[in-house]
This record gives structure tokens, C-alpha cells and sequence, in this order.
């Protein structure tokens, strides 16, 4: 092309115009007319030429390459298009033009980042601008995500997980221009613990003479927040419909699920007992109760050491409003009548209360006689807590004297109860008499207090009494 035009130098601009030859004027191609090959040509339409904005030259520029081919005018979506064409600006879509493509940010091209105008009057190749977008993740297990447009770049997606489940790991991830997420995807654990709920607390009071109550309540059940599935149940107390002692007692139900969360649930049941206050035995007595000894329904029953008597009632009952039903009793000192007429009558005085040593001695200087009554001194605890009262019978026809303790019994009385027991009143004789009036062993001489009491508590109303002694703490030692 360069051989086929003039350059023509126009020194107003020092700028060389260059025209086809066939154009240049005969003046112009004998006045300072040189080859464009001998320097650079600057094209028209360029943007350089002092004559662009010619409409004239213009028409006239567009008239010489009218034959060229021209590209469709390229426009991208969402693009950025540069072009670059040898013949300046005013054809940047002839034949070859090649324009530069870019996108905007979020944007990717789809095709080839440069094209050019061919011959056919098309471009090399289809180009777009797409939307970057991410791949697309797997949703968590027991999830999901919410994401703001989908998987497209700048999308932010919210992981979240079923009732039951929490997130672990990161929640949200963002789609980034290098169409990689901004995290991985999270997973769903169960770490929520299920839920159990358990009876209010229970209160119950002891029927009479009861020391425990029944209680019965519907097992809790648990529930499980994820999956509902529970896989184990744990009691620690008494199940329901047990027998609960007087006092405060927790129950408490723990429940697992099966990623192995676990809860529990407690409550109390509180058994109450009415109680009247426990009973003291009184002073020379002793006191037996029923049940507990002083719960509702108890009753006590009272007895007194041999030689006393009880004054009151002989029993109590421990009632609804928690106060007994009398007044304890007490013993006071057995009140022997000595002024009867008849052995009999004396001896009635003693029935079931106390057991009777009679012992009957010829004199008051019997060495058997005093030598007993020395061994009977030294034990005298041991025959009060036998319950054993000692009558002497001194004496023979007509002077005769009895004694009680203090009490003396007179010589007619004296005479009847050794005919009336069949006692000699020449010799030393002892006679062991029991509560019930009956003879249960007779001694010629002097007998130790371990050979009586070794005799005593044998009797079957004695065991009774070594018993109850023994609980309310009556003893010698």
C-alpha cells in the first residue's frame, strides 16, 4: 500500500497527509513529493489529522473504504470491549480489528479473550460475559443452607440444621471471583441433650400404727430433640410403687440419646409419720409400746416394779392429733394391807405382782434364820428386780410375830399362813411362792441368792420380764 501513495507534506502542520497517487494533484506530485516509504504516513481518521472533523473529509474517507468489510458493531453483556483497528478509530469494526475483551467483576468470559473482524464480516469467535458461579456443595446431613442467589459469585449462604441438630464448623461461606467457596460445608451434629420431665414433689403421711407409705407415680418419659430415639433410661432410687420410710427421699430419671447426650430429671417424696413424743417409763416401771413407740396408732402399756403399784392408767394410745390418749401413769409404793383377818386375804395382795420368799424360823437367834437374812441384804436388787417380797414368820405358839419389811402381821395371821402353806414352826423352813399364788420350791436350810434367781428365771413370766427390763435399760449392775 505504501507504494500506491504520495505523501504530500504540509509544512503549516509538519504533519505528512498521505492520499492514493492516482489522487495527488499534478502539483502535488512535482512540489516537494516524496515516496511514504522514505517516512511514517499518519492515516486518516486516526484522531491525528488536523482535517478529522471535516464532514466533507469524512464522506470522503468512508467513500474510499467502502469496499473493506465491516464487523457487526460488538457489544458485551456485562463487558468491557477495546479495540484496536489499522485504520484509526473510525473503523474499528472493519476487517482487521481486533478488540480486547474484559468483564465485570462477578463476571467471567466464555469464549476467547481476544477476537478479530474476519473477511466474512464476523468475528473470530462468539464471546460472552457469564456470572461466575461456585459449585454447588452437598447440603450437611440433618440440613440445609439458605443461600441469597444461589451459587452465583457473591452469594452468601447460611448453613442450618434440623430441630435437634447444631451446626459444626462454619455457618456461612460466601461464592468468591475464583468460584471457590469461602469455607467448606459444615455438618449437623446431635448435641442437644433430650428432654425429660419428671413428677412434682410428693408428699404422704403414714397410716396408724405405719412407719412406711406406697407411693406410686407414672415413669417420666423422655424425649429426644434430634432423631426421637432414646436409647437407654436410668432410675436411681426406688421405682414407683415402692415402700418409703418416714423422711425425704430423691428420685432422679437420667435418659440417653444416641449420639450419647444425656439429661436427667429429679424430684423429692417426702413421708411423714404423726408422732405424739416418746413416752418415758416411770420411775420403779417399765414400758412397753407397740410399732414405733410413739407414731399413730402406737400404743404403750405400762407395768411397775415388784412392790409398786400403778396409778393411772395401764395403757396409751398415740392418736390423729399427735397427743396421747391419758396421761402416763406411775408406780408408787405397793400399799400392803396387814390388818386382814385371813391369810388368804394377805396373800390375794400379791397375785401377779409379786413373788413371796416366806421363811419361818423357831427363833430370832436361829443361826439359819440370821445367816439368811444376811444373804438377803446383800442382794437385795436382785430380789427387786425379781419382784420378790420377803415374810418372816418368828416364833412358836404362843409367841409368835410375822414382818413384812416394816409391817408387822399379827400373831393370828402368823399361825394362819404356816397351816395354810403346811410350815412347821419347830424348824427352819423357807417356801418360794410365784405371782400366781402356786409353790414352787421348798428349803430346809440356808440358799444362796445365785440358786433362787438361777430358779426365778426359769419361770416363763420371768423370761417375759428379763426382756423388757433388758430394753428399758432395768438392771444391777
Amino acid at each position: 500500500m505504501h507504494s500506491s501513495v504520495c505523501c504530500l507534506h504540509l509544512y503549516s502542520g509538519g504533519v505528512q497527509r498521505c492520499n492514493p497517487m492516482s489522487n495527488c494533484p499534478a502539483a502535488g506530485r512535482t512540489r516537494n513529493l516524496q515516496r511514504c516509504t522514505s517516512s511514517p504516513c499518519i492515516f486518516p481518521g486516526s484522531g491525528y489529522g488536523p482535517l478529522e472533523d471535516d464532514e466533507d473529509a469524512n464522506e470522503a474517507r468512508y467513500a474510499r473504504y467502502e469496499d473493506i468489510p465491516w464487523c457487526a458493531p460488538l457489544k458485551i453483556t456485562n463487558g468491557y470491549v477495546h479495540c484496536r483497528t489499522p485504520h484509526g478509530g473510525y473503523y474499528k469494526n472493519v476487517q482487521g480489528t481486533a478488540c480486547d475483551i474484559s468483564c465485570r467483576k462477578g463476571y467471567e468470559i466464555h469464549g476467547a479473550s481476544r477476537v478479530h473482524c474476519l473477511s466474512n464480516k464476523r468475528w473470530s469467535q462468539t464471546v460472552a460475559c457469564r456470572e461466575i458461579r461456585c459449585p454447588k456443595f452437598s447440603l450437611p446431613l440433618h440440613g440445609g443452607a439458605k443461600c441469597s442467589d444461589g451459587a452465583y459469585f457473591n452469594s452468601r449462604c447460611e448453613f442450618y440444621c434440623t430441630p435437634g441438630y447444631q451446626v459444626k464448623g462454619q455457618k456461612n461461606v460466601i461464592c468468591m471471583h475464583n468460584k471457590r467457596w469461602s469455607g467448606t460445608e459444615p455438618s449437623c451434629l446431635d448435641l442437644d441433650p433430650p428432654k425429660i420431665r419428671c413428677p412434682s414433689f410428693k408428699e404422704k403421711t403414714a397410716e396408724p400404727e405405719k412407719l412406711t407409705v406406697r407411693v406410686n407415680w407414672d415413669t417420666p418419659e423422655g424425649k429426644d430433640t434430634a432423631d426421637g430415639i432414646l436409647t437407654n433410661v436410668i432410675l436411681k432410687g426406688p421405682p414407683p410403687r415402692s415402700e418409703f420410710p418416714e423422711g425425704q427421699h430423691k428420685i432422679q430419671y437420667t435418659v440417653f440419646d444416641r449420639a450419647g447426650n444425656k439429661a436427667s430429671c429429679r424430684f423429692t417424696i417426702k413421708v411423714k409419720v404423726r408422732r405424739c413424743g416418746k413416752l418415758s417409763p416411770p420411775d420403779n416401771g417399765s414400758i412397753k409400746c407397740s410399732s414405733d413407740g410413739d407414731n399413730y396408732g402406737a400404743t404403750c402399756e405400762f407395768s411397775c416394779m415388784g412392790g409398786y403399784e400403778l396409778r393411772g392408767s395401764k395403757a396409751s394410745v398415740c392418736q390423729y392429733n399427735s397427743m396421747w390418749s391419758v396421761a402416763a401413769p406411775v408406780c408408787a409404793p405397793m400399799n400392803i394391807n396387814v390388818g386382814v383377818t385371813t391369810a388368804t386375804a394377805l396373800l390375794e395382795q400379791f397375785y401377779e405382782k409379786r413373788r413371796l420368799l416366806i421363811i419361818s424360823t423357831p427363833s430370832g437367834a436361829n443361826h439359819y434364820y440370821r445367816f439368811q437374812l444376811g444373804i438377803i441384804q446383800q442382794a437385795i436388787c436382785g430380789f427387786d428386780l425379781r419382784h420378790m417380797t420377803v415374810i418372816e414368820l418368828v416364833g412358836v405358839y404362843p409367841v409368835i410375830i410375822g414382818r413384812i419389811r416394816e409391817r408387822f402381821l399379827s400373831p393370828f395371821l402368823v399361825l394362819q399362813l404356816r397351816l395354810l402353806l403346811r410350815i412347821s414352826q419347830s424348824n427352819f423352813n423357807m417356801v418360794l411362792v410365784d405371782k400366781y399364788g402356786m409353790d414352787k420350791e421348798r428349803y430346809p436350810f440356808p440358799v444362796t441368792a445365785a440358786e433362787l434367781f438361777t430358779l426365778i428365771d426359769t419361770f416363763s413370766l420371768r423370761k417375759k420380764e428379763i426382756k423388757l427390763q433388758a430394753e428399758n435399760g432395768q438392771s444391777c449392775n
